[in-house]
């Protein structure tokens, strides 16, 4: 993950019995952090997903990173995160990062490049 080392996060598993008590509207995508096969654990209490990741959380290099929908270089980048803030990690798919700054969203992806190397 190009040398790439995550923090502590101070997300923990949910104790006792999660489920859904009704229906939940879908958020429109690079809202929430929830995808079909994943989301943030800070939704599973709300939002039904296959699995629910605790992130790695990780900092924005200098030269700020560029949420996309897809993991594409001809994606529209539809939000910039500032140099410095925060991004929680919850997928990797070869060079792109699929997290968002907190579990209230924006998400999407950005190339690991965009992401400050452990330590820095």
């Amino acid at each position: 993950m190009s040398g790439i080392a995550p923090d502590t996060t101070e997300y923990a598993v949910p104790e006792g019995v999660l489920g859904l008590k009704g229906p939940v509207d879908k958020p429109a995508p690079g809202t929430l952090p929830l995808r079909g096969d994943l989301a943030h654990m800070a939704l599973a209490g709300t939002h039904l997903a296959a699995h629910y990741v605790i992130p790695h959380v990780h900092t924005v290099a200098a030269a700020g990173a560029g949420l996309r929908l897809t993991p594409r270089d001809d994606a529209e980048v539809f939000t910039t995160l500032a140099p410095g803030s925060r991004f929680e990690l919850l997928d990797v798919a070869g060079e792109w990062a699929w997290g968002c700054p907190g579990p209230q969203g924006p998400s999407g992806w950005c190339r690991t490049s965009e992401l400050a190397p452990a330590g820095a």
